[in-house]
């Protein structure tokens, strides 16, 4: 096809702002939604818009939902908090199936560098959320801003006798929680250390 038509340009554009989609793989998408039929192109759509309007972040943990809490706060042991960078990281821990407490979401991590401080980050919404709360695992990243992060948070909370752990042994330094496999997010889970 010809690179000139402005609505098949313009779609690859809009591929490549997805991550991971570079400009081959966006012109693939791109001809895939031109094959197919006028009702399907259009059911795409309607999930796209139907997403970005129903989908939020849960007024609890931050977590992705389409209610005002979600599924996991509702109905988990809130005794247990985990507390991760990105929603993305609660669905790797989830197919562990090894965690039945709740979650928070940090939405970043700490980055000076980069201008991220503590104000830029739920830790505030997090130190609300510890009454009754006997364990945090910090299971941020394994990479400096994880591992800053984690002692920040660690600083904050030992002193109000709680305990706190961090996620250990399966998990190399600088990996991504969503790229690791079940099992060794499992053993990391299972094998957190007190920090």
């Amino acid at each position: 096809m010809n690179r000139e038509i402005e609505p098949f340009s313009r779609l690859v554009a809009e591929f490549t702002k997805l991550p991971g989609v570079g400009a081959k793989t966006a012109q693939r998408y791109a001809y895939s939604v031109i094959r197919m039929p006028e009702e399907e192109v259009e059911e795409f759509a309607a999930a796209l818009t139907e997403c970005k309007k129903r989908i939020h972040y849960c007024s609890v943990c931050g977590n992705y939902t389409d209610k005002d809490v979600c599924d996991i706060c509702a109905t988990r042991d809130k005794s247990v908090i985990c507390v991760v960078k990105e929603p993305k990281d609660i669905t790797a821990i989830e197919k562990t199936k090894d965690f039945d407490g709740v979650y928070h979401v940090l939405h970043g991590t700490l980055n000076p560098l980069a201008g991220i401080g503590p104000d830029d980050l739920t830790i505030k919404q997090l130190l609300r959320r510890l009454d009754g709360v006997k364990e945090v695992i910090l299971a941020t990243n394994l990479d400096v801003e994880g591992e800053a992060t984690a002692v920040y948070i660690s600083r904050l909370i030992k002193p109000l006798g709680i305990k706190v752990t961090r996620i250990a042994g399966g998990i190399s330094m600088n990996s991504d929680l969503e790229y690791a496999d079940e099992v060794s997010l499992g053993r990391a889970m299972q094998n957190r250390t007190e920090i």
